[in-house]
């Protein structure tokens, strides 16, 4: 028994997956000369350092995967791009506020917007289709975490 290959299908998941997973290395690559979290005065439950590029990646594949999903249906309209587009923008622009510029508040109050895109595309991808809407969840969770985080910094570091 032959397996066929929808190599457009595979194309869609492999760009999907990039996308994000690329994105976030250069911001990573980028930001890496600036980043002193491990110098911070931490709020309780704080990770070690090198938990974040690992999660990150995990979070970017979820992501892709997910997006992936309602373009292989067919389901990706203007309103879900967009909102992908603009979350992973305001993702994306997060660790520049907190690490280059070290704008702790201007990066809380941004990590909130973030929170409020990512619960938007999460429960839009969730109405076209609950694996993808799913597939977020431990992006929403992280990234409630991640508020959680910044806020602590910003209150014990002055």
């Amino acid at each position: 028994m032959a397996i066929s290959l929808n190599w457009n299908k595979i194309k869609t998941y492999i760009i999907s997956i990039l996308v994000p997973v690329v994105l976030g290395g250069i911001v990573g690559f980028f930001i890496s000369g600036f980043m002193d979290y491990d110098e911070l005065i931490q709020p309780v439950l704080a990770p070690p350092g090198w938990l974040f590029p690992v999660a990150w990646t995990i979070l970017y594949i979820l992501m892709g995967v997910s997006y992936g999903i309602l373009k292989d249906k067919m389901l990706a309209n203007s309103s879900i791009s967009g909102i992908y587009y603009v979350q992973l923008f305001v993702n994306l622009l997060w660790p520049i506020i907190f690490f280059v510029f070290k704008w702790r508040l201007l990066a809380f109050i941004w990590i909130v917007v973030l929170d409020i895109l990512v619960i938007i595309m999460t429960t839009r991808f969730y109405s076209k289709n609950k694996v993808s809407g799913l597939l977020q969840l431990p992006y929403v969770a992280w990234i409630l975490f991640a508020t959680y985080l910044n806020l602590g910094i910003y209150i014990l570091n002055g």
